[in-house]
């Protein structure tokens, strides 16, 4: 996870931008995906998504609804989101 952002204009959704070898994908989570899941977002630097693909004109987008921890061996210190 390289961004987690929640502005106040977006009515309780977060917008993530998670990152593997492949680059960067745009992870759309809405208020009650970020509830149930809340746990598994805040406490793994590494994540497994299930979503939807949303496209529309040249920005995709991936709606959240599900997440699991993913292990990635260490956890960065500097990724620290609490």
């Amino acid at each position: 996870i390289t961004h987690k952002q929640r502005p106040p204009t977006a009515h309780g959704v977060t917008f993530m931008t998670l990152e593997d070898e492949t680059g960067l994908a745009n992870i759309v989570v809405s208020p009650g995906c970020w509830k149930r899941y809340s746990e598994v977002l805040v406490d793994n630097p590494g994540l497994i998504v299930k979503a939807r693909v949303e496209h529309k004109d040249s920005v995709i987008n991936l709606v959240a609804e599900r997440f699991e921890p993913l292990s990635v061996g260490t956890v960065p210190v500097s990724r620290d989101y609490r």
